[in-house]
């Protein structure tokens, strides 16, 4: 296991480094104190996971984020000392799979480390049914793809985690809560920022025009539903979750 830690604080870099050791047995620590470094060690080491700090010289870490996110979804932790909730939702929606507001404590960064390499792996497969076709978009439970008429859709673990919780509660409203808890984690029920912006990278994915969606439908106060226009056989015998 690689974890690459871009920080550009010398101190941080070495406790974070000597704890993570300490507590994880046979993890290889890389470092990075700017942009241009992290990005160097990034495609030459192909670490498992990077924790990237927002302030860094020379490249900031949105900056470092998008040109992985180009090339990768190796999971991404942002560190940051910034608690507003737009650095939060633009790191998000740039692809950071967490979001990691200084100072914190060693046991969360590890406890959120291993969510996140969790969350990075496909679930198994369901065989309840053997897929799901709402109109032109089918996703097959078995196989875990996703199609929209003969074209491939391609999906992130955790944009598929989230689109299997919405059809396979086809036609019922999800609450937030309940999404947030199943996809993420029972810690992350209150992270709605998480949600909004997973929907809208779904809704860019899967719908005509994601400003009026037609799968994806927000309830208000309540949640998310998924619209089924015509329901096969196989949709029907399926059962909510």
């Amino acid at each position: 296991m690689k974890i690459l830690i871009v920080d550009d604080d010398h101190d941080l870099l070495e406790a974070l480094g000597l704890g993570l050791q300490l507590q994880w047995q046979g993890i290889d620590v890389l470092t990075a104190t700017d942009g241009e470094v992290a990005l160097t060690r990034f495609f030459e080491e192909t670490p498992d996971v990077v924790l990237l700090d927002v302030g860094l010289p020379y490249l900031d870490g949105f900056e470092v984020l998008r040109r992985i996110r180009q090339v990768a979804d190796t999971p991404v932790l942002m560190l940051t000392a910034r608690g507003e909730e737009l650095d939060k939702v633009r790191g998000l929606e740039i692809g950071a799979d967490d979001y990691v507001t200084k100072p914190f404590s060693p046991l969360e960064l590890l406890a959120r480390i291993k969510a996140v390499l969790r969350r990075s792996e496909l679930p198994p497969p369901v065989r309840v049914a053997p897929s799901f076709t709402a109109d032109d978009l089918t996703v097959n439970f078995d196989s875990q793809e996703v199609r929209r008429g003969d074209q491939a859709v391609s999906l992130s673990a955790i944009e598929y985690r989230l689109l299997f919780q919405l059809v396979r509660n086809a036609g019922h409203v999800v609450p937030r809560e309940t999404l947030l808890a199943r996809v993420w984690g029972d810690d992350y029920r209150d992270q709605t920022d998480y949600l909004k912006v997973y929907i809208s990278r779904l809704r860019a994915k899967l719908e005509d025009d994601p400003e009026r969606p037609r799968y994806i439908l927000t309830e208000r106060g309540l949640g998310y539903r998924f619209a089924r226009s015509r329901p096969t056989a196989a949709q029907s015998r399926s059962e909510p979750l």
